[in-house]
């Protein structure tokens, strides 16, 4: 498993899926910017050396900024692997 270090968080993109017949269509364009949070930091450093603690937690869905973060793929899985704060929003 992957452990983001500092204030990185890593988000998993799940595709979303539509069945017509026998043909899944996959589509992730769809649902734009959504992922779930599956690991986080322990978050980052203030200038006088106290560690300013993570907002997200695992198992957040959230909105993310466009063209952040690295991609990266495992298994089947694609992962994202960005900061902390260019996670726009949390899906309540």
């Amino acid at each position: 498993m992957i452990k983001p270090l500092f204030d990185n968080v890593l988000l998993e993109k799940k595709p979303s899926e539509k069945k017509v017949g026998s043909i899944v269509l996959t589509s992730e364009k769809k649902e734009g910017n959504v992922a779930t949070v599956i690991a986080v930091g322990e978050g980052k450093k203030d200038e006088n050396g106290n560690l300013i603690p993570m907002i997200l937690k695992e198992g957040d869905r959230v909105i993310y900024r466009e063209y952040s973060g690295t991609e990266y793929e495992s298994e089947g899985h694609k992962y994202l692997l960005l900061k902390e704060e260019d996670v726009l929003a949390v899906i309540e």
